[in-house]
C-alpha cells in the first residue's frame, strides 16, 4: 500500500506539473518553432509509450495467468530459449531507437535554429547581450535597445544574434522555442516567430551567479503596427543614448532590474561587443567563503 500511495503522488505530481506548464511553457506554444518541438515531444512520447504500455499489461497479465491457483499455466522448470521470444525482445526496442533517432535526425535539421523563417516581411533583427544579471536587447534597424523587455510584431519571423558580456548563459523564451547559449566572444543565431499577441516570460536558463533567479526578461508580442508605433516612441524619448561610455555602465552588476529602454544605439555597438573590443562583465562576484590570495613577496 505503502508503494501504492507513493506512485500516486508521484503520479499526481507529474499530471499537475503538466497542467501548469501547459498554461505558460513549452506545450503551449505560441509560434511555428514552439509547436514543431511540442510535436516531436508529443511524437517521442507516443513512440515510448507504444513499448512501455503492453510491457506492464504483459506484467500483469504473467502474473496472473502463472498464479498458483491457475492449473492450466505449464510448468517449464527447463525452458532456456525461444527463437521467436528473441525476436520480439530485440526487435521492439530496436523499433523505437529507430523512430526516435529518425525524429531527432529530421527534427534537428527541420528546426535547425539557424534556419531562417519563411514570411512575407523581412524578419526584424535583433541583437542580444546577457549580462550579470539582466538582458540587453538591440534593435539595429530601429536605432533603439531596452534591457529585460523584448518588444516583437506578430507574424514576422525574428533573426536574433546572441553573445554574452560575462560568463555563459542561455536564452529562452518557453513559448516560442528553441534555448540557445550565449557565449563571450561567439555569437549565436536564433530565428523565432511569435503568431499571437500577449506577454511571455522570457528567462535565463544557465545558473550564472547570485543574481540568476531574477534574470528573466518580459516578452510583449503585439502587432506590426504597434511595434512600429513602440520604436518610433522610443526613439523620440528621453533618456540616455546606449553608447560605449553607457554600455561600461551597464556591465555593473546588477539584481532585479526593471524594464527599461534606450532611445538610441551606437552603432555598431554589439560588433564591438562581440569582437571583444570592449571590456568583459566583471563576472559573478567571489562569495565571503572564498579564501584570500596571499600576496607574493617582492
Amino acid at each position: 500500500m505503502c508503494h501504492l500511495r507513493r506512485l500516486g503522488i508521484l503520479l499526481a505530481a507529474l499530471g499537475a506539473t503538466l497542467l501548469l506548464d501547459g498554461c505558460d511553457g513549452i506545450l503551449a506554444p505560441v509560434g511555428p518553432v514552439g509547436s514543431g518541438e511540442r510535436t516531436i515531444l508529443l511524437n517521442a512520447l507516443a513512440i515510448m509509450l507504444a513499448i512501455v504500455i503492453p510491457t506492464m499489461l504483459a506484467t500483469v497479465a504473467f502474473a496472473w495467468w502463472f498464479r498458483a491457483s491457475n492449473e492450466r499455466a505449464r510448468y517449464l522448470p527447463t525452458w532456456a530459449y525461444s527463437g521467436r521470444l528473441e525476436l520480439i525482445v530485440w526487435s521492439i526496442p530496436a523499433l523505437v531507437v529507430f523512430f526516435l533517432g529518425g525524429i531527432a535526425w529530421i527534427s534537428s535539421h527541420e528546426l535547425d535554429p539557424a534556419n531562417p523563417l519563411p514570411g512575407k516581411e523581412p524578419p526584424v533583427e535583433i541583437d542580444v547581450v546577457s549580462l550579470d544579471w539582466k538582458w540587453l536587447f538591440i534593435y539595429p534597424r530601429e536605432g533603439v535597445a531596452s534591457v529585460n523587455r523584448l518588444v516583437i510584431p506578430t507574424g514576422v519571423p525574428l533573426h536574433l544574434r546572441i553573445t554574452s558580456a560575462t560568463v555563459m548563459n542561455v536564452f529562452f523564451v518557453p513559448r516560442l522555442g528553441s534555448e540557445i547559449y550565449s557565449m563571450y566572444g561567439m555569437q549565436s543565431q536564433l530565428n523565432l516567430q511569435a503568431d499571437a499577441p500577449g506577454e511571455y516570460l522570457g528567462l535565463s536558463a544557465h545558473f550564472s551567479g547570485d543574481g540568476f533567479s531574477d534574470m528573466n526578461f518580459q516578452v510583449q508580442a503585439v502587432s506590426p503596427a504597434q511595434f512600429e508605433a513602440w520604436a518610433m516612441s522610443t526613439h523620440e524619448g528621453d533618456g540616455p543614448s546606449l553608447d560605449q561610455a553607457a554600455y561600461r555602465l551597464l556591465l555593473r552588476q546588477t539584481q532585479n532590474v526593471k524594464p527599461y529602454t534606450y532611445p538610441t544605439v551606437a552603432a555598431g555597438l554589439f560588433d564591438a561587443i562581440l569582437m571583444q573590443k570592449l571590456p568583459p562583465g566583471d563576472g559573478p562576484a567571489a562569495t565571503h567563503h572564498a579564501k584570500p590570495v596571499a600576496a607574493k613577496a617582492e
